[in-house]
């Protein structure tokens, strides 16, 4: 049996696995320095090895060396390292060398690939090799030695390659983690599969002559095991690597020597019977040579095999570093597929299965891949029952694995798996399979949809049917029945456009069998067959729009990818060919199934949007004109029965597609749209005249309101893909907004279409405003804004659906009105242009607070099933609406029709309501971020001033701060996710962050009695709250905002109650990572502020050249601030990058920081001489500060920032110009340039 696998967190912890990972030196110098033996101790013994070291490598060289002279030097050629690394030679020819040279002096050319071995693993030192002297010293074959030498700064390894004991030696850079296996680029790409080449040719060409001489394999083998062994992890993995890469050689040579040993046998059978008669025969005892010396050969190969698989797989395969472990199951899976005879069992198929359940995601793609080459041999599976068994559910459960890739083979083994084993998947798990056909994830979904039509679909014996249309449908007609069971089983109704996406490059023939879907939809019952229900009718409807919109379009739905797909030649040309197809199909069946389906709403809106892909110069041929005619006048009916939004919308968008003025059919479909909006408005007109007529007002009679409301319906639909200015709409319905505004008696079924078509008729008005004569527009702006009054007086209607649809327009209304075009006429565009007030944008922005951050009561009450079903539906239904109505108020944040600060309100509401609106108010943050860095900054930082006085409201004025409040507790985490949205980039937000530590610090210290007292500011809690903002500040800020707060608190206070703790807790925020300055706080927690405004001027005065006078005792009395404020400026001394220069650059900009009030106590002491000791002045001198790498013009906008509170123009930044991207859920609803559809 296979022993259970270990839980994955443990993995890295066993014994085998015991070596931690340290760093290594930087890419190989070949001609590196001499080494050290660490065994040495007197200087004679040094020098000796040096000498020693020295010929050897003059000998291991001798034979790549070209004595040349050139310009006066001698050139040689390079090293076996960089032969094979630069590639620029045959791999065979380089082996041929070596192998040469080895025949000559194999100890020297195997000091040379030793010294390759090592060079290929970034290490910049030497070899030194020693053979054995006596047999006391096998003692240190079980020895291994790697030690650090303090004397000479280098460390130094010593292992046994028998027959010789190895030490290698190079220099210790702690720092450094890079060595050639794991570097980028093309370059190290192919170095390593040189490197990986190289093992494998070497092994080739030495099977016919050194590969069994008991040495060259040997000293090969311990080396490798020895540096896989080593606590370096460059060694470790470059060896491990190269021990895989020859075991798998290695397996190969064992391949060739199996088949030429069976052949010898064979050989020597026939021959033996064909001479039986016979005592001796030459050939006979040949033979019988030959087979012996195969044998021989597959014994030393097999012990290399067990050696290289001992030595390094089993400690290396739990490695610490993913990557080593990756290569070890990847190649284990590679001798399986190569040699099954000899590693086709448990004892190897085990490492496989237990590295399935790897933290690393690449450990786990190296196991699928592995077993797919195993499961797809039908010959293989017969011997995977145990391993099958074992680990199949393991397997079944690794489509949802967090990583795509590993997420998509998994699927992909799956599927062979369940081609090449019989009944090893329950019918359960296919179920479960089958799902992810509607996954975002499209490898995903396709690879499940592989799957899918494999295990369902794809079932061959269908039954013929011979429809009286012709054409056979037996197989398409099963395979569609069983799709669609399926689909309607799997209840995921809206999602079969994902559905059909996944099957479409497996299912394309049958998904493109459009007349065998259409002759399925108009058989009768009496036709013979089995007719469909009406749920698998309308599931049928849905699967032939899903199709005719994926062979449309060619590209993905939306969702399902980050963009639209390029299309290539020949899919293009498939494209059309698939359009026309639908065109010259549909064109003559579509007709018949509108007639058929004319009652029922969902199919007939489905029906509709198919001529939206319709190829219309296919539809101006003279034989498809008598269909178009058929196809209108089914529209024209439906539009008169029907009153479903949907329906009518579908039915206008139909008429918009085919009214395209460059096409032949122009004339003929506006001729009929004309006489089908005629009859509407007609039909309008008259309902309306019977309104005015009545004296007493607006009859309450149901069907009056019925026939108005699908008379405003169908006329608002139209209205919003086409023009019916001349039919003078506006007037008639703005008259019905007119009068519910005074007498407030219309029902809701009237006032929404009415305001609907109102909104539309200034839309297409506004559209024309370029063509417009100037007193027009004077006419149409009095329009614009008597509409605009009349929205927001049905802000406060009574009705819940005439509030949320009055909202919704006013905000697309005035995001249109505040980005109109001025390309073509400005002087409309002034006329016409309207930014809502100070009162308008109050009432948006109460609206919003009381309609969509509104706490739900839960009812307690107990519901029955169904009643908590229908409860979740209203829930879901109004959770859309309100994200619909805050998506809308966030565009005019966004665009700059309201303030930004408005946004603060929204922003309160983060956290709370993360899992409903969390989405919309990221997307505002990040959009209103990229238009104005320093007033987002603003806007949040009032945010969460607001929240804080709103806390110290609520607080009893007598107590002392309470940090576990529930208040505190959820600003500060507010706060926390504020500072998330900033990202890693900290360069990219630094402005901002600076901003809102200096709104913050501000803020803190509002409202103090004097800078230089000692009372407690009542705002100086607040400084806990932006403390969680340090972390996104560079060192090189965090000093100035430290210099920033130090303004406010120039003399010693004291700290010891809780009072102060946020003071502390702020400033050891900005002093984090900085040894010297952490240290500054005393054990007794007391505050020692710093005379930094005083050395700040000081040095200045230095840089320019004047040194000030001082006396002894000032000077005395100078120097413990001075020392504190040279403690407090410069940085720990560990970073990689450190930028030698006076704190001079840090000091300039602290005057600028300082707030107004402070700004002339700084100015007095800058004018004051200033009293320093001499060695002070040294001191700060020489005094190195590290700081990052940043550019002087960031810092000098990071300055301007923090003096004016105002952004600096940025090169390649620009408003935002695109709206938000439309998503199902509705949340946006317009863009400022549209208009219509």
């Amino acid at each position: 049996m296979i022993d259970e696998p270990n839980a994955a967190g443990n993995l890295p912890s066993q014994k085998e696995n015991a070596v931690c990972d340290e760093t290594v030196p930087e890419s190989a110098v070949q001609n590196g320095s001499c080494v050290r033996n660490g065994n040495l101790k007197t200087p004679r013994e040094k020098r000796k090895v040096r000498e020693q070291c020295e010929n050897v490598r003059r000998n291991s060289s001798s034979s790549r060396r070209v004595s040349q002279l050139q310009n006066g030097e001698v050139v040689e050629a390079v090293t076996l390292f960089e032969v094979v690394s630069m590639g620029k030679q045959a791999m065979q020819s380089v082996v041929d060398d070596w192998v040469e040279a080895y025949k000559q002096d194999r100890n020297v050319a195997l000091l040379d690939l030793i010294n390759f071995f090592i060079q290929c693993s970034g290490c910049q030192g030497m070899v030194t090799a020693e053979m054995f002297q006596s047999l006391q010293k096998k003692d240190v074959m079980q020895k291994m030695t790697e030690t650090f030498d303090e004397e000479t700064g280098l460390q130094y390894k010593k292992f046994v390659a028998y027959p010789w004991i190895l030490t290698v030696t190079w220099p210790v850079d702690m720092d450094n983690e890079d060595y050639p296996l794991i570097r980028t680029g093309p370059y190290w790409k192919k170095f390593k599969a040189n490197f990986c080449e190289f093992i494998a040719v070497l092994v080739q060409q030495c099977q016919c002559s050194i590969l069994y001489d008991s040495y060259l394999m040997d000293t090969i083998i311990s080396l490798l095991t020895g540096l896989a062994d080593s606590m370096v992890r460059a060694f470790r993995h470059t060896s491990t690597l190269a021990a895989m890469k020859l075991l798998t050689a290695v397996v190969s040579v064992h391949l060739n020597l199996d088949v030429n040993k069976h052949n010898a046998q064979r050989l020597y059978e026939v021959e033996k019977k064909r001479i039986s008669g016979k005592r001796t025969n030459y050939r006979l005892d040949q033979l019988e040579r030959k087979r012996k010396e195969y044998e021989h050969k597959l014994l030393e190969i097999q012990n290399m095999m067990n050696a290289i698989f001992k030595g390094t797989f089993l400690n290396r395969y739990r490695d610490v570093i993913p990557e080593i472990r990756a290569t070890c199951i990847e190649e284990i899976g590679s001798w399986i597929k190569t040699y099954p005879d000899a590693f086709l069992n448990d004892s190897y198929l085990k490492y496989i299965g237990w590295m399935l359940y790897d933290k690393q995601a690449e450990v786990r793609l190296k196991c699928l891949l592995g077993l797919q080459g195993i499961y797809s041999r039908k010959e293989l599976v017969s011997r995977m029952d145990l391993f099958t068994s074992r680990f199949k559910d393991r397997i079944v459960s690794m489509p949802l694995d967090k990583d795509h890739e590993v997420a998509v083979q998994a699927m992909k083994l799956l599927m062979l798996m369940s081609q090449n084993c019989e009944d090893v998947l329950s019918a359960e798990d296919c179920e479960t399979l089958y799902q992810f056909v509607y996954t975002t994830h499209r490898p995903l979904a396709v690879a499940a949809g592989e799957f899918l039509y494999t295990r369902l679909l794809s079932h061959e014996g269908d039954e013929e049917v011979q429809p009286k249309g012709g054409g056979k449908f037996g197989a398409s007609t099963g395979q569609l029945k069983r799709l669609i069971h399926f689909f309607l089983e799997s209840e995921l109704h809206k999602h079969v456009a994902y559905l059909i996406d996944s099957l479409w490059d497996w299912a394309g023939k049958f998904l493109k069998d459009w007349e065998c879907m259409t002759t399925l939809l108009l058989k009768n019952a009496e036709e013979g067959g089995e007719e469909l229900s009406d749920a698998h009718e309308s599931a049928l409807i849905e699967i032939i729009l899903a199709t005719v919109r994926e062979a449309a379009e060619g590209h993905p739905p939306v969702g399902r990818g980050a963009a639209k797909k390029i299309l290539s030649v020949k899919e293009k040309k498939i494209q059309l060919e698939d359009c026309t197809k639908i065109t010259e199909h549909f064109i003559m069946v579509l007709p018949q199934l509108l007639a058929k389906y004319s009652t029922d709403a969902q199919k007939v809106a489905n029906l509709l949007q198919i001529p939206q892909y319709y190829d219309l110069d296919v539809c101006s041929t003279g034989h498809l004109e008598k269909h178009l005619d058929a196809l209108l006048r089914e529209v024209k009916d439906i539009v008169t029965k029907h009153s479903d939004i949907s329906v009518l919308e579908a039915s206008s968008r139909t008429y918009y597609v085919l009214c395209s003025e460059e096409i032949a059919i122009y004339s003929q479909v506006d001729r009929a749209r004309t006489q089908l909006i005629d009859e509407l408005m007609g039909q309008l007109n008259q309902l309306l005249d019977d309104f005015w007529q009545r004296e007493e007002g607006f009859c309450t009679d149901a069907g009056e309101i019925s026939r108005m409301h699908s008379a405003l319906r169908r006329v608002a639909a139209f209205h919003n893909a086409h023009d019916l200015t001349k039919w003078n709409l506006y007037d008639k319905t703005l008259r019905l907004l007119v009068f519910e505004m005074e007498h407030g008696s219309l029902p809701v079924l009237v006032i929404l279409p009415a305001l609907q078509c109102t909104y539309f008729s200034l839309l297409w008005k506004l559209a024309a405003v370029s063509e417009n004569p100037p007193k027009t527009l004077f006419a149409l702006g009095r329009e614009l804004r008597h509409f605009s009054q009349i929205c927001m007086c049905f802000l406060h209607h009574k009705e819940e659906d005439v509030r949320e649809k009055a909202f919704m327009i006013l905000c697309d209304w005035l995001l249109i009105l505040s980005h109109q075009d001025s390309n073509n006429n400005e002087e409309a565009v002034g006329l016409l242009d309207y930014l809502p007030s100070t009162s308008l944008q109050e009432k948006l922005l109460l609206f919003i607070q009381e309609h969509v951050f509104v706490e739900e009561e839960e009812e307690s009450k107990d519901l029955t099933e169904e009643e908590e079903r229908k409860n979740e539906s209203c829930k879901l239904d109004d959770l859309h609406k309100k994200r619909s109505l805050l998506a809308a108020y966030c565009k005019l944040v966004v665009y700059n029709v309201v303030e930004m600060t408005a946004a603060a309100e929204i922003y309160k509401h983060y956290v709370k309501t993360y899992n409903d609106f969390g989405d919309i108010i990221k997307e505002t943050l990040s959009r209103t971020r990229h238009n104005n860095k320093i007033q987002s900054a603003k806007t949040l930082i009032l945010c969460l001033q607001q929240l804080f006085q709103r806390h110290v409201e609520s607080q009893d004025s007598s107590s002392s701060a309470d940090f576990s409040s529930a208040s505190f507790t959820n600003m500060k985490e507010l706060a926390r996710r504020f500072s998330l949205t900033f990202g890693w980039d900290q360069v990219k937000s630094r402005e901002s962050v600076a901003m809102i530590h200096k709104e913050g610090i501000e803020f803190a210290f509002q409202g103090a009695t004097g800078v230089d007292g000692k009372c407690l500011p009542p705002n100086l809690t607040f400084l806990a709250i932006i403390s969680e903002f340090s972390n996104k500040l560079l060192k090189p800020d965090k000093r100035l905002v430290y210099a920033y707060l130090q303004r406010y608190i120039a003399e010693p206070l004291p700290c010891r109650g809780d009072e102060w703790q946020p003071l502390i807790w702020y400033r050891n925020s900005l002093l984090a990572n900085e040894d010297e300055e952490s240290s500054a706080l005393g054990s007794s927690g007391e505050w020692s502020p710093v005379g930094t405004s005083k050395v700040s001027s000081f040095k200045r005065k230095l840089s320019n050249g004047s040194l000030p006078e001082t006396s002894q005792t000032e000077a005395a009395s100078k120097a413990p601030d001075l020392q504190r404020a040279s403690q407090l400026a410069s940085a720990a001394g560990k970073s990689r990058k450190r930028l030698k220069s006076r704190e001079v650059h840090l000091q300039e900009h602290l005057p600028f920081l300082c707030p107004g009030g402070l700004r002339r106590r700084y100015c007095k002491d800058e004018i004051k001489t200033e009293d320093v000791s001499e060695e002070g002045q040294a001191e700060d001198v020489t005094e190195d500060v590290d700081v990052d790498v940043v550019g002087a013009d960031q810092i000098e906008r990071l300055r301007m920032c923090l003096i004016t509170g105002q952004p600096r123009a940025l090169a390649g930044v620009s408003l935002v110009s695109c709206p938000f991207p439309v998503k199902a859920d509705g949340e946006i609803k317009l863009s400022p340039n549209q208009v219509g559809i």
